[in-house]
């Protein structure tokens, strides 16, 4: 049974949810999510939460055959989701990984490789100037990184060069498990090309650990739109499975495209698990969309 790489990216900052979508997609999720999603304070990170546990059903359901319904989702003690049901020895090595930040949730998908996914989007900082904060985050980058991300031209792009950076570092983080107290400056990324554009898919970018060359490890980059970073680290799997001696890294034309999914395409293989709750919707309803946002500021 063969498997494809799967990229998918939902734009929930621009979605505004009808009563009946809101309270269809509550149905389609477990009841103990549901009621976390529901304790949320603003909506749009309710449905970020949301968006991102249909995801996750979405592709186990078509990728590993298993009904949407029958699905058991659990959580790792550091939170990461899992499945619990069994599947075939030919998909065990089938994982998966998901992200969302600004406006957009992601997941990748892979048949073999280990896989880790993040999107970063390019924002200003809150509150200090660009220099401030970037003496603030010092330890997070190598001084190689710093020198690439403060060359970048304006400080509109040395943030963008910041979040590039920062989304590549945290696809690896998650591909292989290790959370804080990871020293990020073990990590170093020579970034190319160093312009990406809009939906294109770039895998130039090499990766030093501890100053050597990882050429087990391959990084996809991407541009949602003007403002939004998707990295994807694709590593080969661990484990002494003698099959996993010839799984190769993807080459430059088979890197797949996120593709990014309307509401109606994000359900198309959901069955609702529970009764309609009308309480959710008024809940959901009533909360503001977001904190106060910033004055916006010209890029």
């Amino acid at each position: 049974m063969s498997m494809e790489s799967v990229r998918w990216a939902f734009r929930y900052g621009a979605w505004s949810p009808t009563r009946v979508e809101w309270l269809l997609a509550a149905r389609c999720v477990q009841p103990e999510e549901k009621d976390r999603i529901g304790q949320f304070i603003y909506t749009k990170d309710a449905k970020a939460a949301m968006v991102g546990r249909l995801l996750i059903r979405k592709v186990i359901a078509e990728k590993l055959h298993i009904p949407w319904n029958e699905i058991i989702l659990q959580r790792t003690a550091k939170g990461k989701p899992f499945l619990t049901n069994s599947v075939p020895s030919m998909l065990s090595t089938f994982n998966f990984n998901i992200s969302h930040q600004g406006d957009y949730a992601v997941l990748a998908a892979e048949p073999v490789l280990q896989v880790g996914v993040d999107v970063m989007k390019t924002s200003l900082p809150a509150r200090g100037s660009v220099p401030e904060f970037f003496r603030i985050m010092k330890r997070q980058f190598t001084d190689l990184e710093w020198n690439v991300i403060k060359s970048s031209g304006s400080e509109w792009e040395q943030m963008d060069m910041f979040h590039r950076h920062w989304a590549l570092k945290e696809s690896f983080i998650k591909a292989v498990g290790v959370g804080v107290g990871f020293n990020l400056q073990r990590i170093e990324f020579h970034v190319s090309p160093l312009r990406i554009n809009t939906e294109q898919v770039c895998k130039e970018t090499a990766m030093f650990l501890d100053g050597e060359h990882e050429e087990e490890w391959a990084f996809e980059e991407t541009k949602l739109d003007n403002d939004h970073h998707v990295a994807v680290a694709l590593g080969k799997p661990t484990g002494s499975c003698p099959d996993h001696s010839e799984v190769l890294l993807p080459e430059s034309k088979n890197i797949p495209q996120f593709t990014t999914l309307s509401f109606h395409e994000l359900l198309t293989v959901a069955i609702p698990m529970t009764p309609e709750d009308p309480a959710y919707w008024d809940c959901f309803s009533s909360k503001e969309e977001s904190p106060v946002c910033q004055t916006p500021v010209q890029k």
